[in-house]
This record gives C-alpha cells, structure tokens and sequence, in this order.
C-alpha cells in the first residue's frame, strides 16, 4: 500500500515541531546550565502533556535543550523512579603490565556490589613513540579484561550458579589454578598475533550472548513518534553499526579458535559461560594508553541500549591519543548516561593548568556520538552534556600550587584543607573557567601522585636531582554532573602497582521507568506495521492504548 503523503502525516506530529524550526533543529547546540530539573512526580507526570505550552517556549534552542529524560518522565507511561549503585574506579598503572597475581581489591572492592562498574584506565601501555604512532598492542587490555572479569564475577557465599562449570575452571580470585592458569594462557600467547588482532575479538567472551543489541534501540514500542520513518522499531535495521555484522562475529570466532585464543583455564571458561556470569561487559575500548570498561548485572543487559563510544585525542600535535578521553554513551531504561575516562595534559609548570582546562573545553565540544533513534521532539543524546546523567574520571593532571617544601610540611600536619586550597582543579572550577556547574565530593585523602614504585614514599622523597623531583598531587579524579546523582563514597586504594594510587566512588543514581504495559523494543527487526498507524487521524481522536485523550 501507499504511504500517505508529508503533507497528510503532518497531524501526527507535535507543533512545535513543525517544518518552520527544521533548519533550527539541525543546528548543533549545546544546553545551557538552566535545562530542565528533575522529572516531577508520578502522579502530576500522569496528568501532565508530554511538551511544555506553546506560550512557554521562548525558542527552538531551548525546546532542544532539554534532556531526553524530560520528555519521558512527562509521559504517561512513566510512573516511577527506581535507585540503581554504580562504581567508578580509575587508575594510572604507570605504563605497567599486570601479572595474574594482581590484586584488584584496592580497585574494585570486595565488599561492594553494585549494579554498574565503570572502571578506567590511563597508561596501560608506555607512551612511548611506538606506541603512539605504529603498533596497537593489545595484550595489556586482555590482561585487564581478564582480572576485572576474574575479580568481579568471583564466587561469593550465598550466590549460586555464578558458574556451572568445574571448580577447575572457576575464575574465582582465591584460586591458585586459576591464577596459574591465567598466567600460562598469557605466557603461552606472549608476542602472539592474537594481541596485534582487534580488541573487538578480544572482549567478546566478556560480553551477553546478545551483545549486538546493546548498539541498538531499546525504546518502548508504545512510546509516540513523529512518524512511520522515524519509529524505534526501525533502528535495528536501519542503525546497526556496520562493524558488528553478523559476518565479522563470525569471521572472528574462526581467527579466536584458530589462534588459540580460547585455551584452557581462565579465559576458555569465561567464553564457555558468558550467559552465566553475575556480570556482562557491556562496553570496551581503547585508545592508545587510555581503556575504558563498562560492566553491569546480567538482569540490566536487557535494558541498556544506546551504547556508543566516542574518542577524542589531545596528546601530540593536539590530536594523537597518547592524551584525550574516550566516553561512552548509553541508557538504563528510560535515562540517559555518560561516562568519561580522560588522561590531560601533564606539567606543573605555572601556566600548564590552562592546557588542561583547554583540553576539557575541547573534549566538551568535539565528543559526539553516533545518530541511533529519534523518540518524538527529542534525539538520544549526542553531546556530552545532553546526557541525563554524566560522571568523568581519569588522570586529570591537575596539580597543587605550592612548592614542594610547602606541599611536605602539610601533608605531614594531614592538613587536607589547606591543601586542597591550593588545589588547581578547585580553584579553576571556584573562577568558573573549567567544569562549570559540575559537582566533587570532598577530599578526605592523601594526594594519589606521585609515588616510587611499590612504596608508600612520594618520589620526591628519592629523587636524586629536583629536576625529577614531582611535587604531591590530587591527578586522579571523578566529577559529575546532572540530577538524579548522589556520590555516598570517594577514595583512593592502596596498591603499590602504579606511582598513581587509585581512586574511587561509590553512586546512587535514580532511574526512569515504564510501566509494565510499555513493551520494550523485542530483538526481531522484521515487525510489521498495521496500515491503521499509517493513516491519518481525525481531531480530537480518542488513543485507547493509555486511557487518555489526545489532540491530534
């Protein structure tokens, strides 16, 4: 049948979005500081249109600014907020290649059970010019993956059918098989193609059965869209990433077991029981030095969708990765997150803070995601700042201003505030020339850079000559930004592996949700569409699926 025409479709959409503001919504804008708040109540979001009146919207500038979390928690269909814990953990492993005997106790907690780790890296490999420019080595990222995996989906009293293979293969850290095992299968593979391969082959026993749907819509099939080309159901087909084609998944099963990378032991059984761990990897990337992983609960898979990645370099010649960010973008349910893991300009020269307050402007303005859906009057996010909620962490390379006699003398008093005052990343947020309305929990430990290597004295207690003498800082830090966003816990683990000590937090963040008749988007791409949706409607139709009245 013939699709009705534009000029027919025209009552299915809101007015504010008419073809008037097209060329206005094509601009890239960023929302300033004054977007909309926190979603309002269940019970006023029922009753309440999904769009502000006409009277209000003083522009179409503003109408894009708002968070897609607006536009949602307005709806109908959502009635409440859920809590979820994510945990952030970041660290400058000093260009150090782990050992199976690593213990990541004091970067990911034993006794924490949250429902997002998002764990960052910076410096895995050397950043030497190798590195930089020629070769992607990939080993180091596999030895990471595997500890994280080992750590986090370790056995625990009172959790069954984490795994249901043989004690033998378990990846449980008080192992001494697996721990052994974990070193041969490396050993073994030392030097191999397998580490000059993508990491995409690499993080692929990590990650749900069903990972290719992560990079997709999961919007609920029920929410109102302008029109036929624009519904939801149409991503799967239209906005898979091209790298994820069913092809290359299998092109890289083949190189995985022709090269040997599922052997025995560790790795062999986090492949064989993907479906069967307490935690997926839900995101991976790398650029050069810096590498990012997002893990979540098995039961949370199903509802992440969105996820894009997004790199931006700042190092060399002010764009090649030995510096820069990556940032991931994805939603829980019906909101949006962001996060960031970013190493900056180095330097305690006078002056060196305005390169990094440089490379966060920068990293603001260019990161951009990748177009998956359009819900009706608002874009998943693309900017960093659209997100609902967004957290940053990473080696910031902010440094303390004072001399290193000064620096000593207090943190010898434990005197924290008078030190943090002298703090370069809080006095340049107190100026408002970097990270304008973003929020950090208060520091109450010792600065985390820099360290001699495995001991718990600053470097410049050791150094022979001044010019290799650092003066002790806060480098390593995580900020957040949005509502919805409570930080119950922040600081640094004690591991002598790096001369960084890590840093990390603990967040409660609220959630939107649908109700149980939003059905989510299923995994089968060919849904047909009734011809009763294509046509068009009358006035002051009555929509029977959410007992309310709408005007058409």
């Amino acid at each position: 049948m013939a699709f009705p025409d534009d000029e027919k479709m025209k009552g299915c959409r809101p007015k504010i979005f008419g073809a008037k503001d097209k060329k206005a919504a094509k601009k890239t804008d960023r929302p300033s500081s004054s977007a909309v708040k926190s979603a309002p109540s269940s019970s006023k979001a029922q009753s309440s249109s999904p769009f502000r009146p006409l009277s209000e919207v003083r522009s179409m500038r503003e109408v894009r600014s708002m968070r897609l979390s607006h536009f949602l928690a307005r709806s109908p269909s959502v009635i409440k907020t859920e809590s979820f814990r994510v945990f952030i953990s970041t660290w400058n492993v000093g260009g150090n290649t782990p050992t199976a005997e690593l213990n990541l106790d004091d970067f990911i907690p034993a006794d924490d059970h949250s429902d997002i780790y998002v764990l960052g890296f910076q410096e895995i490999v050397p950043l030497n010019a190798g590195n930089v420019l020629v070769i992607e080595d990939n080993e180091p990222a596999a030895r990471w993956l595997a500890l994280i995996n080992r750590t986090l989906n370790r056995t625990v009293d009172g959790d069954a059918d984490i795994f249901c293979h043989k004690p033998s293969l378990s990846l449980d850290s008080t192992s001494s098989r697996s721990s052994s095992n974990l070193d041969a299968s490396f050993s073994n593979r030392s030097g191999s193609a397998i580490f000059q391969s993508s990491l995409k082959s690499i993080r692929k026993p990590y990650m749900p059965t069903q990972r290719k749907l992560l990079k997709i819509c999961n919007c609920s099939v029920e929410m109102p869209r302008k029109s036929y080309k624009d519904a939801c159901f149409g991503c799967p087909q239209a906005h898979i990433n091209e790298t994820d084609s069913s092809e290359e998944d299998e092109v890289d099963d083949r190189s995985n077991n022709a090269s040997g990378y599922v052997v025995d032991g560790v790795i062999s059984s986090a492949s064989a029981s993907s479906d069967q761990l307490k935690y997926n990897l839900v995101s991976c990337k790398r650029m050069v030095g810096i590498f990012v992983t997002v893990w979540a609960k098995k039961e949370l898979v199903p509802h992440i969708g969105h996820v894009r990645t997004s790199c931006v370099g700042r190092g060399v010649m002010g764009y090649l990765g030995n510096k820069g960010c990556i940032s991931v973008s994805m939603t829980l349910h019906q909101t949006s997150f962001c996060f960031i893991c970013s190493h900056l300009a180095s330097g305690e020269k006078e002056g060196d803070e305005l390169r990094r307050n440089s490379d966060v402007l920068e990293i603001l303005r260019a990161t951009q995601f990748p177009r998956i859906c359009r819900r009706a009057g608002q874009r998943i996010p693309e900017k960093i700042i659209d997100h609902d909620r967004v957290i940053w962490l990473g080696d910031l390379n902010y440094r303390i201003s004072l001399s290193y006699e000064d620096t000593k003398k207090l943190l010898t008093e434990n005197n924290w505030d008078a030190l943090f005052q002298k703090d370069q990343l809080n006095t340049e947020r107190d100026s408002g020339r970097v990270f304008r309305d973003w929020s950090e929990e208060k520091i109450y430990f010792a600065p985390t850079y820099k360290y001699t290597f495995n001991s718990d004295s600053y470097s410049g207690e050791t150094a022979t000559s001044k010019k290799k003498r650092r003066t002790p800082a806060w480098c390593d830090r995580i900020l957040w930004h949005g509502d919805g966003i409570a930080q119950s816990s922040y600081f640094r683990g004690e591991s002598k592996f790096s001369d960084h000590r890590p840093v990390c937090g603990s967040f409660t963040v609220e959630v939107y949700l649908l109700d149980g008749k939003s059905k989510r988007r299923t995994s089968n791409t060919n849904i047909r569409i009734g011809a009763e949706e294509l046509l068009p409607t009358s006035k002051n139709k009555v929509t029977k699926g959410a007992g309310t009245k709408t005007t058409k």
